[in-house]
């Protein structure tokens, strides 16, 4: 009788282990990110989905203008200038309050699109790249400067990386395009419990919000219209059904389930010994 019990507890001891291993398994195959027809090595494609970004409302613009004679350009700079001299703010040099400086002197795109730019006043940029936008500067400035050169670009470039990723949170770039790809690696790459073939992009331009999904597990994703991510995006990774099977790992799971099982077995001894 002691045998058949003790046969029975570790029968029950090992199932509980096999549960715990399958209700976390995650195929290869659900790993592997640009599968089906094999991609076209050593042969160069044209890039026609590139997202060349535009101004929006409600952006915030790094503007400096420079020309040979320093002194005329100051007017045109809100980096400041002290009464009667030339000494400009340092931004460069203030290391982690550096970000935060710029973040004040940059230019805010209003509702209406436009900017309040010293001594040219109220100039509208909302729809332009930032190419177009510094050349239209550079025309306005002809009155003013003649050799002015203009820099511009974007201070609040960022995205959201959410859900199955190491390091969720928010991006700040200096780059004006990166790709989901980069956006992912920023965010310490997919987790092994990602959903590869359903990532959700949310996007907000031009007053509306329109939501895409991606499938990194198919080569098409190289010219979706969504791999180049704009300012603001929000890229969300949703998990596998595997990790709604439990909140733990699987080496926590294991230990659960071992407990379990010799809690039984344990059980099981008490009882005999009774007989």
């Amino acid at each position: 009788m002691n045998n058949h019990l003790l046969r029975t507890a570790a029968h029950g001891l090992l199932l509980c282990l096999l549960l715990s291993s399958l209700s976390s398994c995650v195929t290869h195959q659900q790993l592997l990110n640009f599968q089906g027809e094999e991609l076209p090595l050593n042969q160069p494609e044209d890039i026609l989905n590139a997202v060349n970004l535009r101004i929006q409302p409600e952006d915030l613009l790094r503007i400096t203008v420079h020309s040979y004679d320093e002194e005329a350009a100051a007017p045109f700079n809100i980096e400041g200038t002290e009464q009667g001299g030339g000494n400009r703010m340092m931004m460069g040099g203030g290391g982690q309050n550096s970000q935060g400086l710029e973040l004040f002197m940059g230019y805010f795109v209003d509702r209406e699109g436009m900017i309040d730019f010293p001594v040219l006043g109220r100039v509208p940029v909302a729809g332009l790249t930032l190419e177009e936008a510094k050349f239209k500067l550079l025309d306005m400035l002809q009155t003013y400067l003649k050799d002015a050169v203009v820099n511009m670009r974007f201070l609040n470039f960022k995205v959201t990386v959410l859900g199955e990723v190491n390091l969720p949170g928010t991006v700040r770039l200096t780059n004006k395009r990166v790709t989901v790809l980069e956006a992912l690696g920023m965010a310490g790459d997919l987790t092994p419990y990602a959903n590869r073939a359903n990532i959700l992009i949310i996007r907000e331009h031009e007053g509306k919000r329109v939501y895409e999904r991606l499938n990194l597990q198919d080569n098409s994703v190289f010219v979706s219209p969504y791999f180049y991510l704009m300012q603001n995006d929000v890229v969300y990774i949703e998990p596998l059904r595997a990790r709604t099977a439990t909140t733990a790992d699987l080496f926590q799971r294991i230990i659960a389930y071992t407990s379990a099982g010799l809690s039984v077995l344990t059980l099981v001894l008490t009882l005999s010994s009774r007989r």
